[in-house]
């Protein structure tokens, strides 16, 4: 055990000269946040010159920074210039507009300002009664998006019938999502199955194509399902690695005969690995045979349905049971901002409801307000809501889909410059702004060393700061994902990394 510190200034409500302690002084405050504020803008205005993955290695900013809290106070100036020399220099750029690897993650001024407020606020908003304001508007923005989405109204908080049976909520990330809506179908059919409590979870199944996100096999463990009882449905280039609803009803109708009870479907719109999109309405016209719940994840492409060419990819939403989306991703709304939508939210808060006697009140008991903390896993809950009504709000529906359809054009000129490169192949079909691309391999070049090559590719544009991509396996095959949609991309970025993979595609296989 360490020595207790002597100095009674450590001790004392007092700071180290002597006032009193004002952690939210007003001139600190204004001080502090127009310093943070001036950081941000030069952050955005450099960010494009520094390289996007840091030359650093695990435990760098232990040995950089006090291993040991201080005890003493610091003037906020030197917070600053630590930020700047060591935490700054560590960071991969996911602002840069030379980031391609992952599913971008969208910012704007806007957002950024929603979040500032909304963390100055520090709202716990559990219960309407608790924040009245906050629990408004997240009613309000999830409206608002849902109609940007041309949702059926069954997905909405409020009709213009009044208030609704369906609606929706702002979870962390879709994993939170996944787990919510998996928890309600688990109860819903063991209810359904006349279990004894939990008695019957050994009987029930899930099930997900091959290219769901890993998050939806770990919320299921999460939810108590068996793994044996977890489905994981190949598919193939035949259907673009969609999931195939033929597929689907053997696998469920074989459980059912088996004695078994098919609990839940998820399917995607836009998979992580290649894009790939689920067929919605058929999904759901398969599930319904057997009463089981049927999840959209939307996470990343949902956001691309705001544009009307885009809105069919959810068609036959309408019978379905939830659906998330995460504005975080790809609509200009900083991490982090998920939004998911029941049809009956009933279903989500009579496995999730809490009641304890210090949370009651007159609004909760009325039946006119939905207790945003009954439909997800904790209890307390960020204001994320102002956020996003702030985008929609000050960009506006135009602005927005101008955005997306920027960045689709973005990813169409790139993928037109990999397919006049005969080095190269584009190995599924484009949907939205990601291109999924690889080394070809011709010649006497086999699919092994065609593999190797697009890994040293992919590690050798990494090491020049200058781009980073990330990687995949379709078919069995080592595939690189070029996803476009930083917020400070434009098209000369596009051109420019694509020159970058040229030259170094160059110097690998010459």
């Amino acid at each position: 055990m360490g020595s207790l510190d002597t100095n009674p200034a450590a001790y004392s409500v007092f700071g180290d000269d002597g006032a009193a302690f004002q952690p939210l002084n007003p001139d600190d405050v204004r001080s502090y946040l127009h310093k943070a504020v001036d950081f941000i803008s030069d952050y955005y205005k450099s960010v494009e010159s520094m390289p996007v993955l840091p030359n650093v290695k695990p435990g760098y900013l232990m040995d950089e920074l006090r291993a040991s809290p201080p005890t003493y106070s610091a003037p906020f100036d030197v917070t600053m210039k630590e930020l700047k020399t060591s935490v700054v220099p560590g960071m991969t750029h996911w602002a840069s507009p030379n980031f391609f690897a992952f599913f971008p993650s969208t910012n704007s001024a806007a957002a950024i300002a929603g979040d500032l407020i909304a963390s100055a606020m520090n709202t716990v908003g559990f219960t309407w009664q608790a924040a009245p304001a906050a629990t408004e508007m997240e009613v309000l923005a999830l409206d608002w998006l849902a109609q940007l989405l041309q949702l059926p109204t069954s997905f909405m908080n409020r009709t213009s019938a009044g208030r609704g049976t369906g609606g929706g909520v702002i979870l962390g990330t879709t994993s939170e999502a996944m787990l919510v809506t998996l928890v309600a179908a688990r109860d819903a059919a063991l209810r359904r199955s006349g279990s004894n409590g939990v008695s019957g979870l050994p009987r029930l199944a899930v099930y997900a194509a091959d290219q769901t996100h890993s998050t939806f096999f770990k919320a299921c463990r999460l939810a108590g399902f068996d793994p044996a009882n977890i489905r994981s449905i190949p598919t193939g280039p035949e259907t673009d690695y969609g999931l195939d609803p033929a597929k689907l009803l053997e696998v469920m109708q074989a459980d059912a005969d088996a004695g078994l009870v098919p609990t839940y479907v998820c399917a995607t719109v836009g998979t992580t690995s290649s894009n790939a999109v689920d067929p919605v309405g058929a999904i759901a016209d398969v599930a319904t045979k057997f009463n089981a719940w049927v999840h959209v994840d939307a996470a990343y492409a949902g956001s691309a349905c705001i544009c009307p060419e885009f809105r069919h990819h959810l068609d036959g939403v309408e019978r379905v049971d939830s659906i998330s989306m995460s504005p975080h991703k790809w609509l200009l709304t900083c991490l982090d901002c998920t939004c998911l939508y029941v049809r009956d939210t009933h279903r989500l808060t009579d496995s999730l409801e809490t009641n304890p006697e210090y949370l009651k009140n007159d609004a909760s008991d009325s039946g006119e307000v939905t207790d945003l903390k009954d439909m997800q896993v904790g209890v307390g809950r960020r204001f994320r809501g102002l956020k996003l009504w702030m985008v929609m709000r000050t960009y506006g529906t135009a602005k927005l889909q101008e955005h997306i359809r920027s960045d689709v054009a973005m990813a169409k000129t790139f993928e037109d410059l990999v397919r006049g490169d005969d080095r190269f192949e584009v190995v599924v079909p484009r949907n939205f702004a990601l291109v999924c691309f690889r080394i070809k391999a011709t010649g006497g070049m086999s699919e092994e060393h065609a593999d190797e090559a697009n890994r040293v590719l992919m590690e050798s544009l990494n090491k020049t700061g200058k781009a980073y991509l990330a990687h995949t396996v379709v078919g069995g095959r080592f595939v690189l994902r070029f996803a476009v949609g930083s917020s400070l991309q434009e098209e000369r970025h596009v051109r420019s990394a694509w020159e970058l993979i040229k030259k170094t595609t160059t110097e690998i296989v010459n």
